[in-house]
């Protein structure tokens, strides 16, 4: 992950922007008064599911944390980016090193051989072909997830990647070779194997399954599973199985999470492509991290053993950012439940039935697995029926724990009308007068705060442990893959400004493309070491092929509608405002707006007094929202194209 990211994941737009003004609540954002210009009535919006910022008065412009610090410090991106990563606690990158990457590339391409190996010697195994045939596994689904063997030999794979120019050392650093007494051996043998891909599709490292039989070697090599050794491009905490197959399906579905390869697999042959698994571990950080990218709606499948149970319900509380990096993970299910609420994220448990798992579900009933993720329930309904299953409820002692658990969640919830539900529905539980829960309540209120991490040393800020998300704009990186992919386009890419792109790593990026001059060293080596994994993440993407006339075509299509999707995040902010104005008069104002409009505006903006704002705000979202129909009219009539 680039140093970008990292401090985007650490400082939520919400608690920074905070700092400098007084948020309130409007629809699913924040608005407030701008603090880059004066005014009576609040133009400037805070949109926490994209991590953005809008300012739809005076300045009509906006951005993320990143911009947003170099607007009210008057710095550069570099600046920005400094200050807020020493506020995140995040470590700048000097420099990039060319010996690292090519080691990383090694690494990679050692994998890819390998799991070609593997995958061909997958036929001469009766056992490996029978344990697939078992678990009714489709040939295409084998092919899909290029699932292999590892031959029951010391050196197979060694020798194999020798043929191909791979010496020991280069296996052994990519975590598929053991160092032994005599040499280096096969870390897998007599193994089902399973490529493990990061979301780009690139293979990261392995896991592979015990087959009947027996296997050479002895001690912890006999395992059930065993994964790669840890590496520079392989740590399972940081990867989820088929995530390169499930984004796009995540971004319309919401993802499910489910423990085994088997599982998801499965899943997959069935059509459940929003499935992935966190390969037998409890779910970290780095994990949600991943699927945030991509989604907030959140469903972890949860066995119904009472392990399991207790391993997903550890998995949904670090869903919610409330795990602590340093200690042992304790359940804080207060903080879990506020971070539902503050991050807007739909996160819901589904339980399994007695005795089964989702494989076997999927396969014997894809119907009803269809229905157990349809209702699934919400993290509150499932903690209530936990907690009640899990106590002798004719016990006044015992009702009393029930309520202890309970009712600091009940505080932690930030709707009244919600909270209120459940306090009604704890008394009932627990058999107590709500008025009664309600004074308790309020003690447990005051003990409701979130958690920080310790300070690690004098001096150093508190870092938030809330994992934020990383909001990747696909139109600003498809144009500037056009632009770094197609040279012929420079001449329309100097005409285009900066303020196109909202998202600061792309706007610095645009702008060090326009000071490059192709007539030294390369666009890339160019770059700041932070700004490069972003360049890498855009110049990679999968673009269609274009003739002349439909890149310029495709370039300006984008840039079109990059300018109308920001027209319609400033509309969407200036209905939040007027929505939530609750003014005596709010018809004749509104009416005054209108004639003020047709005429230009100018009685509306004229008189510094609370009404005059008000229809100036009136005016400004009717401005808006006909700034948005003339640009969908130049697209449909293909005029569209860049302000100059």
């Amino acid at each position: 992950m680039g140093t970008i990211e990292d401090v985007k994941e650490r400082i939520d737009i919400v608690d920074l922007v905070s700092q400098y003004v007084a948020l309130k609540k409007a629809g699913r954002g924040y608005t407030a008064l701008c603090p880059f210009h004066s005014e009576r009535t609040a133009s400037f919006h805070v949109d926490p599911s994209r991590q953005t910022w809008h300012c739809f008065g005076a300045c009509g412009t906006g951005g993320d944390i990143f911009r947003f610090i170099m607007k009210k410090d008057g710095v550069e991106f570099r600046d920005a980016l400094h200050t807020l990563a020493e506020r995140a606690g995040v470590a700048l990158d000097q420099r990039r090193d060319p010996v690292e990457d090519a080691h990383r590339a090694r690494l990679y391409e050692i994998n890819e051989a390998a799991a070609a190996f593997f995958h061909s010697t997958l036929l001469t195994s009766d056992a490996a072909r029978a344990y697939l045939d078992e678990r009714r596994l489709a040939d295409s689904s084998v092919e899909r997830f290029q699932l292999g063997y590892a031959p029951n030999s010391w050196e197979a794979l060694l020798q194999h990647l020798a043929a191909r120019g791979f010496d020991a050392k280069d296996v052994r650093n990519a975590g598929l070779a053991v160092e032994g007494d005599r040499g280096a051996y096969d870390r897998f043998r007599h193994r089902l194997m399973f490529p493990i891909r990061d979301d780009r599709g690139r293979i990261a490292g392995f896991g592979g399954r015990m087959l009947p039989g027996d296997a050479l070697g002895a001690g912890d090599v006999h395992a059930k599973y065993v994964n790669t050794a840890q590496s520079p491009i392989f740590d399972k905490g940081s990867l989820l199985y088929a995530l390169d197959l499930a984004k796009d399906a995540i971004r319309a579905q919401g993802a499910v999470i489910v423990e085994g390869y088997m599982d998801a697999i499965a899943a997959h042959e069935h059509g459940f492509a929003n499935v992935v698994a966190s390969m037998g571990t409890a779910l970290t950080e780095r994990q949600v991290a991943l699927l945030k990218r991509y989604t907030r709606s959140l469903t972890l499948a949860l066995d119904a053993d009472a392990a399991g149970s207790e391993a997903t319900l550890r998995g949904v509380e670090v869903v919610a950012g409330a795990v602590d990096r340093e200690s042992t993970p304790q359940v804080d299910w207060r903080g879990v439940i506020r971070q539902q609420e503050t991050l807007a994220a739909d996160i819901r448990v589904l339980t399994m039935p007695a005795g089964r798992d989702p494989d076997e579900t999927i396969r014997a009933e894809p119907d009803r697995w269809r229905a157990l993720v349809a209702e699934a329930r919400p993290v509150l309904d499932h903690l209530f029926e936990s907690a009640a299953s899990r106590h002798d409820l004719s016990s006044p002692r015992e009702r009393s724990d029930v309520a202890a658990q309970l009712l600091p969640l009940v505080a932690a919830v930030g709707d009244r009308v919600v909270q209120s539900h459940y306090l009604q529905r704890l008394a009932r539980i627990v058999q107590v007068d709500e008025q009664t829960l309600r004074l308790d309540l309020r003690r447990a209120r005051s003990a409701a705060t979130p958690r920080r991490a310790a300070s690690t040393g004098p001096g150093e800020l508190d870092i938030p442990r809330v994992v934020n998300p990383v909001v990747h704009d696909a139109r600003e990186e498809f144009c500037l893959a056009l632009l770094f992919r197609y040279p012929e386009l420079r001449a329309e890419g100097l005409d285009m400004t900066p303020e196109l792109f909202g998202q600061s790593e792309n706007r610095a990026l645009f702008d060090a493309w326009i000071e490059w001059s192709d007539e030294g060293e390369s666009f890339e080596a160019s770059l700041t070491p932070d700004l490069r994994p972003q360049f890498e993440r855009v110049v990679n993407l999968d673009l269609p092929s274009f003739d002349d006339d439909a890149l310029v075509r495709a370039l300006r299509s984008t840039i079109g509608r990059i300018e109308q999707q920001r027209l319609r995040l400033a509309k969407r902010a200036s209905v939040a405002v007027i929505s939530d104005l609750a003014v005596a008069g709010g018809a004749q104002i509104a009416e005054r707006a209108l004639a003020a409009w047709r005429s230009g505006g100018h009685d509306a903006r004229g008189p510094a007094d609370d009404e005059a704002d008000l229809a100036a705000a009136f005016v400004e979202d009717m401005e808006a929202g006909l700034k948005v129909h003339q640009r969908v009219l130049e697209q449909r009539r293909g005029t569209g194209h860049p302000a100059r």
